[in-house]
């Protein structure tokens, strides 16, 4: 008789049949699945508070003739004359599945459409804002173009909705208060991931709505009965300012502010001239670029930056101080060079930099927080050239305030930093409008 031990399976080999493993890695993949999710919403939906009987459809026939609907709407109990009318002036989109029951239409572009539906008037595009676009810079906004009216009888094809060409940002899709079952709203995104919205059939008080990214694809499933009406809207980014995701600047510099620029540019040729800016922007220069104040420009720093955009220059922000001036690439960051200092931790720190005190010295001594001995000035100009600032007199240059009286206020923002004694001080930094005119 062997002496022959039944073989054990691996613990390893085990592992994969043990509930206790399968249970925590089912919960892993639905966290990494969550966290997904919430990092990267590309679909959002809601309702707006809004009563079907305040709502009016108005459109043209294709024989010319115009007709209003009114809702809410049931064409199961009643199917209201101008929903036939309105019906028969649409067109048919193409199917994906084939064979329909009926086919899905949509409302012709070059008829006259109208409704007395504002999408201003309800806090859509805020929410759209806050869950798809939150990273959105200051002065930008959001605002919705109608774009179509679509149909979805019953019995609908799925329809093949192809991605808009135009400069949207996002779509926001509208259901009217007519009564369906089904037509289910699937909306994929590029990466795959899908979100299914179900709705409440145009049933309620509210109108209900969805918004998704303007790289997704969407159809509305087949509607089981009753028939569901959709108006989509492209929603695209404006912005006050000359730069950002997309320049669409909402103001124009008068026609009397470039007059009076045109002779100063015909006598600038193939010199870099420079402005000092005359807004409070509230930054630390230490941690973003004078650049990033671009889209935030306002009062006549926003004017004068148009202005010169309007003549094809590139204008650039760079900031300056005490005779110096940093590269439009760079920061005024400062080596922290008393490391040893129990306060070394401290200056590291974003400190209040708003001032509203008159214009500091410009070509002479450096301003900061405290009047500076000679040791101590030294010992900032040293830092300032460390940090990659160049004297202003190397450079091609020319400020505009050295040659007439700057009038007002300049921007004034500040650096916090540790002197040589080890106590922290504030340096102050001006921002410049540079422009080469060729």
């Amino acid at each position: 008789m062997s002496g022959k031990v039944p073989h054990t399976p691996s613990k390893q080999r085990r592992r994969g049949s043990d509930p206790e493993y399968d249970s925590q890695a089912a919960y892993r993949a639905a966290l990494a699945a969550l966290v997904n999710a919430k990092s990267r919403p590309f679909a959002v939906s809601g309702r707006a508070p809004m009563d079907p009987n305040n709502l009016t459809l108005f459109f043209r026939s294709q024989s010319g003739i115009s007709h209003s609907l009114d809702f809410p709407i049931d064409v199961d109990v009643d199917m209201p004359p101008a929903l036939d009318v309105l019906i028969a002036s649409c067109l048919p989109h193409p199917s994906a599945s084939g064979y329909a029951e009926n086919e899905t239409l949509f409302y012709p572009p070059g008829l006259p459409l109208t409704a007395t539906l504002e999408l201003a008037n309800h806090p859509i595009l805020e929410a759209v804002r806050n869950t798809l676009f939150p990273a959105l810079p200051v002065g930008h906004y959001l605002t919705a173009i109608r774009d179509k009216l679509e149909i979805w009888p019953k019995g609908n094809g799925i329809t093949i909705q192809s991605r808009p060409l135009d400069n949207r940002v996002a779509t926001v899709l509208v259901t009217l208060p007519v009564k369906f079952r089904g037509g289910s709203l699937v909306v994929r995104s590029l990466d795959g991931m899908e979100e299914k919205f179900y709705g409440r059939g145009g049933k309620g008080g509210d109108l209900e709505w969805a918004a998704f990214m303007s790289d997704c694809d969407y159809e509305i499933q087949p509607v089981r009965s009753g028939c569901r009406i959709t108006i989509s809207y492209a929603v695209q980014v404006k912005s006050f300012g000359p730069a950002g995701i997309q320049p669409d600047p909402l103001i124009n510099p008068s026609d009397h502010f470039l007059d009076l620029l045109s002779p100063v540019l015909n006598m600038s040729r193939g010199r870099r001239i420079a402005f000092y800016l005359t807004g409070e922007y509230g930054v630390n220069p230490g941690e973003v670029l004078a650049e990033s104040l671009v889209p935030n420009l306002k009062s006549g720093d926003s004017i004068l930056y148009h202005a010169l955009k309007l003549y094809k220059l590139s204008p650039e922000l760079r900031w300056t101080a005490g005779g110096y001036i940093w590269a439009v690439d760079q920061t005024v960051e400062f080596a922290n060079e008393a490391a040893e200092s129990p306060t070394a931790s401290v200056a590291r720190q974003p400190l209040s930099i708003l001032s509203g005190a008159r214009l500091p010295p410009i070509r002479g001594p450096f301003s900061s927080g405290s009047e500076p001995g000679e040791d101590e000035v030294d010992d900032l100009r040293h830092r300032v050239m460390k940090s990659g600032a160049v004297p202003l007199v190397e450079t091609d240059i020319v400020i505009v305030s050295d040659i007439v009286t700057f009038p007002g206020l300049i921007a004034k923002e500040r650096v916090p930093f540790v002197s040589a004694l080890g106590e922290i001080e504030k340096l102050v930094v001006n921002v410049l409008m540079v422009v080469y005119v060729p």
